[in-house]
């Protein structure tokens, strides 16, 4: 026999390997089922906190303050604040169209809200995330399951999302609701000077929010580095919202013009360009485009901490 019929019958009586086997359907249904009831649990977890819901009710309680003020100030018919709408797109700006237009009053509320009392609010929830379960002791029984670090985190940090979101919508809501009450409502004049139907400025109004919203991605990245960093919840809390107050008053500083750009907040503002006809994009796309970098570069440097981290508690 030669040796090619030899090597043709070992071939034959050899058991080919197994064929790997796929990832059955009903696993992928149960780990996608276990991904959403992770983020719901962590939902609820949040938005049952006392302290989330006084975060709120600050946060609702600031275009009431200002409408009143207003109010209150331009009761003898005085125009409020500074004229014009103008000042180069700076929220306080429309201060000035408040008492003409009830609908100026969320761009307001928003512009007073966001360089603090927001991201301070973001700072609490997202410095809390893991050092809060650690330093109550249940960080280890979250990772028992088939949670997985990687899975967690992204939960905690879709939560901290998502309360950016409500946070921003609150402020809206409750500045349109006041606005509605105290001032008359209708057509609008843009910075620029142009008239929009009051549809038009209820659009932009609710895309100037999703923007705040979406500025406040960068804090909500840096809060959960901190929190991955420590186990002690107000400790990450308080060095989140010392961090933001840093830089807030770093980006003041005429000499540090050089750096400011890169401040995630320097940008924060630009949503009022929204309210130009037409808009002007280029600061807009630049504090998004800041916030996805500190996004990534934060949110890859709380991953690498929190998955090589000893769990103890």
């Amino acid at each position: 026999m030669s040796r090619a019929d030899t090597v043709d019958d070992r071939n034959r009586n050899r058991t080919p390997a197994p064929a790997p086997t796929p990832e059955p359907a009903s696993v992928r249904t149960a780990n996608w089922t276990w991904t959403f009831g992770l983020l719901r649990s962590e939902l609820l977890t949040t938005f049952r906190r006392w302290r989330t819901l006084a975060l709120l009710g600050v946060l609702a309680a600031v275009p009431v303050l200002v409408g009143i003020a207003v109010k209150i100030e331009t009761s003898d018919g005085s125009s409020g604040g500074p004229g014009g709408g103008g000042g180069g797109g700076e929220g306080p700006a429309f201060i000035s169209q408040v008492t003409n237009n009830g609908l100026f009053l969320v761009f307001t509320a928003l512009a007073v809200t966001l360089p603090f009392f927001l991201p301070m609010a973001i700072g609490v929830i997202a410095g809390d995330s893991i050092a809060g379960e650690a330093n109550a002791g249940t960080l280890r029984y979250l990772l028992v399951a088939p949670a997985g670090r990687t899975r967690l985190l992204l939960a905690k940090y879709a939560t901290v999302m998502i309360f950016c979101l409500v946070a921003t919508l609150v402020v809206a809501v409750s500045a349109l609701t006041v606005g509605a009450l105290l001032f008359p409502l209708g057509d609008l004049t843009t910075i620029s000077g142009t008239r929009i139907g009051f549809g038009d400025g209820l659009l932009r109004a609710l895309l100037i929010a999703l923007v705040v919203a979406a500025s406040l991605t960068g804090v909500a990245a840096l809060g959960l580095f901190v929190s991955t960093l420590t186990s002690s919840g107000i400790a990450a809390m308080a060095t989140t919202v010392g961090l933001l107050i840093t830089v807030q008053i770093l980006d003041q500083i005429p000499q540090l013009h050089a750096l400011q750009p890169y401040f995630f907040s320097h940008h924060w503002l630009s949503f009022a360009d929204l309210m130009r006809e037409p808009v002007y994009w280029d600061d807009l796309e630049k504090n998004l485009g800041l916030q996805a970098l500190y996004a990534a570069v934060f949110g890859s440097a709380a991953w690498a901490r929190f998955t090589t981290r000893d769990i103890t508690a």
